[in-house]
């Protein structure tokens, strides 16, 4: 329950607030600047109403150092003397609010509650924003991999050109991301980027949504409508699963491709198009080419710039980035505290091999934090199907066998969890260990008698 703490130095006017509150609120009262520190310090306060007058002390002064100890704070001034500069003063020294007594109980309660949410879209963008961190990460795509950085660079060397490209891999592996980021980091950033799923609209549907038709064009065409890429002129088009469009609607897109006109249906004007093209899919089209599926002329207009987006079993060192990510990101949306996940549980997570690749990850911390009871998430509170994977199912190659090192680790952390896993490994056999870390034992010894010691 959200916690409140009312601060005013008349008893009758505390008591007769925490009793009309006390049902939607879990209620703490202090009459003066002593103890509503004191209960600040001790108890975890979401909302302060705050009187403006304190007898000898200033509410405004109290106001400022409530916001040193807890800046995110949400407090709400009270007063039976509102003037237009004490409101100021009070908003300018961080209050959420003002009131003006007699107060008013649905007054009250609907600006608290208000107040509440305006603290939890804040604390949630603060999450999200330090989440994705500058140096692991590229337009909201999370990596700090070598295949993920030759993304970037490749993202940054064509955002500017208006090149067609191809985006190729796995399903959820990100092909929409990429797309997106070469959109809103080049030059057509301001323009529109419009999305269309080949797959998922019938064909004679997916033609009107492309090209737009024209009044009478067919039953039911009552009135023009204008086309996809006509509503995306100076902006990117951005063509999903470009493998599943039917044979005759791409020979329609080859010559949109080379001729930049579209012609609705019905209609015998074209229209120019200013468009950068961008298609994605999870098929081989060389295959599809010697298939006769797809067309050999449309596969080489569209595949001027490849990029193959890396499943995530190939880059194994996204994966703690990432799990961490979707723990702030989730516990976010959830309006809970972000979780850690039990030593069981990374294990797990770090040895499986994610056919669904970044989507499934995404779907695991969900699903984990969604029922998780506690800080820790446990493998209770994981997927059945992902527990029951045996773990010689591993995403890092036998060889590669080590120790997990969180990302903000220091050197000096990252050496002991190394050395303490080696000596395991060794079964406790010293010599052994100092000679596999390339380190005297009596080195060894010292590190150990550190670590016993710290």
């Amino acid at each position: 329950m959200t916690r409140l703490l009312i601060v005013d130095d008349e008893p009758a006017i505390c008591a007769s607030l925490s009793f009309a509150l006390e049902d939607d609120f879990d209620v703490f009262t202090a009459k003066d600047e002593q103890t509503a520190l004191a209960a600040l310090e001790q108890e975890e306060i979401d909302c302060v109403l705050l009187d403006l007058n304190l007898g000898s002390t200033s509410g405004l002064e109290l106001l400022s150092k409530l916001k040193k100890l807890r800046p995110d704070l949400t407090v709400i001034m009270m007063t039976a003397f509102g003037t237009i500069e004490s409101s100021v003063a009070a908003m300018k020294a961080g209050a959420y609010h003002y009131l003006t007594k007699p107060l008013h109980l649905d007054e009250v309660k609907l600006l608290i509650n208000k107040a509440l949410e305006f603290q939890k879209l804040h604390k949630r963008v603060k999450v999200l924003s330090a989440a994705v961190k500058q140096q692991q990460s590229y337009a909201g795509m999370i990596g700090k991999s070598q295949q993920m950085q030759r993304i970037y660079q490749l993202i940054e060397k064509v955002k500017d050109i208006p090149s067609n490209i191809l985006i190729t891999g796995e399903s959820g592996t990100g092909k929409e991301l990429v797309a997106r980021a070469i959109h809103y980091q080049g030059v057509r950033s301001q323009a529109a980027f419009s999305v269309i799923n080949c797959a998922a609209i019938p064909e004679t549907l997916l033609e009107s949504e492309l090209f737009g038709y024209a009044k009478g064009a067919f039953t039911g065409a009552v009135q023009q409508k204008t086309g996809l890429f006509e509503r995306s002129h100076g902006g990117t088009v951005f063509l999903d699963e470009i493998g599943e469009m039917p044979l005759a609607l791409q020979a329609k897109l080859l010559r949109v491709i080379q001729e930049r006109t579209v012609t609705p249906l019905g209609s015998y004007s074209t229209k120019e198009i200013d468009i950068r093209l961008i298609a994605a899919t999870n098929r081989n089209l060389e295959e599809e080419v010697a298939k006769g599926t797809f067309r050999e002329d449309l596969y080489y207009r569209l595949n001027v710039i490849p990029i193959r987006t890396p499943a995530l079993r190939e880059r194994p060192e996204d994966v703690p980035l990432l799990v961490d990510y979707f723990l702030d990101l989730y516990a976010a949306n959830m309006g809970r505290e972000k979780k850690e996940c039990s030593p069981d549980v990374k294990k797990k997570l770090f040895a499986y091999s994610f056919p669904g690749n970044v989507r499934e990850l995404a779907n695991i911390i969900e699903y984990a934090i969604a029922l998780s009871a506690g800080e820790i998430i446990t493998m209770e509170d994981l997927p059945a199907s992902l527990v029951s994977q045996p773990t010689g199912k591993r995403l890092f190659p036998k060889s590669q066998e080590g120790v997990f090192v969180p990302a903000n680790a220091t050197l000096e952390e990252a050496e002991r969890l190394v050395i303490l896993h080696t000596l395991e490994k060794n079964g406790g056999h010293r010599k052994k260990t100092a000679d596999q870390l390339g380190i005297s034992e009596r080195g060894l010894r010292q590190k150990l008698k550190q670590y016993l010691e710290s």
